[in-house]
């Protein structure tokens, strides 16, 4: 299939040549996610000046204005999913924590379908710090906890993900650092706009202390999308 402003890929994939901002609709006014250069994708469909994308390494789908296809590069190679036992992956989670206290010396606010760098939303982050080590989360909070194997409180390890559910859903991720801690980027309303420590205690802060209503669960990351 062929696609406007794209040149034909052999594989049905794309590189980015560059990050890219992925919306949450043909009009492109909601940020979804982003696509950090070198992440490939597979284009859907057009859609007069959008296309419908599907991200390879976590299979989101998203929205893509046309305009961007210069900076995508056809694929001579399908993307192909790591395999991540339990065993090496818990090796990785120093680096991963380290990742997200990096993360949180760096100027950045909080930004809602933010996975780039500097700026992330809570599952940003998660699936960011992950990434970086070379294991796939899916995207949203709410996929990372259907994803990861649960574990009661008192088994909790640092590299754990802690899960928050104000509404239907889960709304809200974190990771645990161990201590009581835990490590999330939160927003305007609730957070500090932006990546901190809190405690699991009602009695936590000005932050921890209103995510812990919400507290639901724990999981583990026991392998890389999609597992």
């Amino acid at each position: 299939m062929e696609f406007s402003h794209l040149s034909p890929s052999p594989t049905g994939e794309y590189s980015c040549q560059i990050d890219l901002n992925l919306y949450n609709s043909p009009t492109c006014q909601g940020l979804a996610t982003q696509a950090a250069k070198g992440r490939q994708l597979r284009i859907l469909e057009q859609q007069g000046a959008v296309y419908r994308v599907q991200l390879c390494e976590d299979d989101y789908l998203a929205w893509l204005p046309v305009t961007q296809g210069k900076a995508l590069q056809p694929s001579e190679h399908k993307y192909c999913a790591p395999i991540w036992s339990r065993e090496a992956i818990a090796q990785k989670i120093p680096e991963i924590i380290a990742f997200t206290h990096h993360a949180m010396t760096q100027p950045h606010h909080y930004l809602w379908g933010g996975t780039v760098a500097p700026h992330y939303d809570c599952s940003g982050l998660m699936q960011a710090a992950f990434a970086a080590s070379g294991i796939w989360l899916p995207r949203d909070s709410y996929q990372q906890e259907t994803f990861t194997q649960k574990v009661p409180w008192d088994d909790l390890l640092p590299g754990d993900l802690i899960f928050f559910q104000e509404t239907t859903r889960v709304t809200h991720v974190a990771l645990y650092l161990g201590h009581n801690q835990y490590i999330h980027s939160s927003g305007i309303e609730k957070g500090r706009n932006g990546i901190g420590i809190d405690s699991l205690s009602p009695d936590s802060g000005s932050v921890g202390s209103k995510y812990y209503p919400y507290l639901l669960c724990a999981g583990r990351v026991m392998t890389s999308w999609p597992g």
